[in-house]
C-alpha cells in the first residue's frame, strides 16, 4: 500500500481527546477548551499525527448525547486546534450535522463508529467536504452492543461489512483513497473476538484501505490481565505491538508517549 500523503510517520498515531464527562478512560479530564487544547498540544509533542476529538462517550451501555450538547463540547475545541502545527484533526461522531460543523471548524477526518449506518446524511457530508472517513464495524449500538454478541466467523463477517460500507461510501462520492477501516475492537465483541481480530488483521488489509486499530485501555485487556482500568497500560502496549506486526497502519491511543516508544521499537525489529 502506498504511503498516504498525511503520514509523517509509520505507524500513524491517533491521539484520543475526549471532551466528555463520562468516557470510560479519561472522562472529565479535559472539559474546558484550554485543558483540551493543552492536552492535544502535549500529544502532538509526544508524537501524535492525528488528534481525535470526541464529544459523546460510546463505551458499552452508554446513553446518546443530544446533538446540541455534542456540538457545544467539540466545536470550540476544534476551532482552537485548527491550524495548530504538527497534526490533523479528527472528529469522533456518528451524527452528520456534528460532522458538518466540525469540518467547517477545521477538522480533516470523520471517525464514525457506525460505519456510516446511524445517520443517512453522513456519507454525503463527508463527500461534500472531501474529508477522510474512518469506517468502523459495530454490532448494535453502544447501549446494547455488549449484550451477548456472537459471530460464526468474526473476521469474515467484519470484512464483509466493511467491504459493503466501502462500496457504499464510494457510491456516495467519498474518495476511496480517503477511506480508513476499523474492525471495531470492543464494539459488540467478546474477548475471544477481539483477540482473533488482532491475530487476523491482515484479512482487513485485503480491503485495500489503511487499517486503524483501537485497543487502548479496553475491558478485554483488563479481563485477560486481571487489571483495573488504570493498570491496563502494559496490556495496551502489547496489543499495539501485535497490531503493528500484523499490519495496522494507524493506532488510536490515550498514552501517545509510551505508544510511540513501543511502536518505534517494533518497527525497528520489523525493518531489521
Amino acid at each position: 500500500m502506498a504511503r498516504a500523503p498525511w503520514c509523517k510517520s509509520t505507524p500513524v498515531i491517533m491521539g484520543i481527546l475526549n471532551v466528555t464527562p463520562d468516557s470510560f478512560s479519561d472522562g472529565g479530564r479535559y472539559q474546558s477548551v484550554e485543558e483540551a487544547f493543552d492536552h492535544a498540544r502535549l500529544m502532538i509533542e509526544e508524537g501524535a499525527d492525528i488528534i481525535d476529538v470526541g464529544g459523546e462517550s460510546t463505551r458499552p451501555y452508554s446513553e446518546p448525547v443530544a446533538e446540541k450538547e455534542e456540538l457545544n463540547r467539540v466545536i470550540p475545541v476544534i476551532e482552537k486546534l485548527h491550524g495548530i502545527p504538527g497534526a490533523l484533526i479528527s472528529v469522533d461522531t456518528y451524527k452528520a450535522n456534528v460532522a458538518r460543523e466540525a469540518l467547517k471548524a477545521g477538522a480533516d477526518w470523520v471517525n464514525d463508529i457506525s460505519g456510516l449506518t446511524y445517520d443517512a446524511a453522513m456519507a454525503g457530508v463527508i463527500a461534500e467536504k472531501d474529508a477522510y472517513a474512518v469506517i468502523m464495524h459495530i454490532k448494535g449500538t453502544p447501549r446494547n452492543m455488549q449484550e451477548n454478541p456472537h459471530y460464526d466467523d468474526v473476521a469474515g463477517e467484519i470484512r464483509g461489512f466493511l467491504q459493503e460500507r466501502i462500496e457504499y461510501a464510494v457510491r456516495m462520492g467519498i474518495d476511496r483513497k480517503k477511506i480508513i477501516v476499523d474492525p471495531g475492537i470492543g464494539f459488540g465483541k467478546r474477548v475471544e473476538d477481539n483477540l482473533r481480530i488482532l491475530k487476523m488483521l491482515r484479512e482487513f488489509k485485503k480491503l485495500g484501505c489503511p487499517v486503524l486499530v483501537g485497543t487502548s485501555m479496553k475491558s478485554f485487556i483488563g479481563k485477560i490481565t486481571d487489571m483495573p482500568l488504570e493498570e491496563r497500560v502494559e496490556g495496551t502496549l502489547a496489543t499495539l505491538a501485535v497490531a503493528l506486526m500484523n499490519g495496522a497502519d494507524i493506532v488510536r491511543v490515550h498514552d501517545v508517549r509510551k505508544a510511540r516508544k513501543v511502536l518505534n521499537m517494533v518497527k525497528a525489529v520489523m525493518e531489521a
